[in-house]
Order: structure tokens, then C-alpha cells, then sequence
């Protein structure tokens, strides 16, 4: 993949969440140590995931509730897409 791709890849959303969480966080002014404290994440986990974006999906999930954030993770492998729902509007089964 190219470095200016449309396409977004792992990396760039990890990249993504790491700049968005940081900016978060300093917004609040809360310490990577108070953000560890409070969301129950280790000061490890949160110093390690906003140097390289590696994080455990349980840590994430924390800290995003931490936030009050935890909703934005609802649309992560949706399965009914508008395009659905378009199709289902139209179809015979609903006539």
C-alpha cells in the first residue's frame, strides 16, 4: 500500500485512535498515570499504546468507557447497513 492510499489499513487506524485518545486525554487534562488510575488500565498499557498503538481490546474498551466514549465502538462490525435497510423498503416480502 501506498503511504498516501485512500485506503485505510490497520496501522492507520490504530495511528488514528493513538493521536484521538492522546488529544482526548491531554483535552481533559488528565496525566497518562491519572488516566491509568481511573480507568483501571495499567500506566504500561496506556504509556505503551500512545508510543506504539498497541493495546488489548479489554484496556481500549476501558479507557473509552473512561471517557464515556464506549458508544462509538456500536457501529464496529455492523452487520445492517443503510443499504439494508434501502433493500428491505423495496423488497416484496414487505408489500
Amino acid at each position: 500500500m501506498s503511504k498516501y492510499s485512500a485506503v485505510k489499513t490497520p496501522a492507520s487506524v490504530m495511528a488514528e485512535l493513538v493521536l484521538k485518545t492522546r488529544k482526548l486525554r491531554k483535552n481533559n487534562g488528565i496525566s497518562q498515570l491519572e488516566l491509568a488510575t481511573r480507568s483501571g488500565v495499567s500506566f504500561g498499557s496506556i504509556k505503551r499504546f500512545e508510543a506504539t498503538g498497541q493495546i488489548s481490546l479489554e484496556a481500549l474498551l476501558k479507557i473509552a468507557y473512561f471517557f464515556n466514549r464506549l458508544d462509538d465502538f456500536t457501529p464496529v462490525f455492523q452487520t445492517d447497513t443503510n443499504l439494508d435497510a434501502v433493500e428491505k423498503l423495496f423488497s416484496d416480502k414487505t408489500r
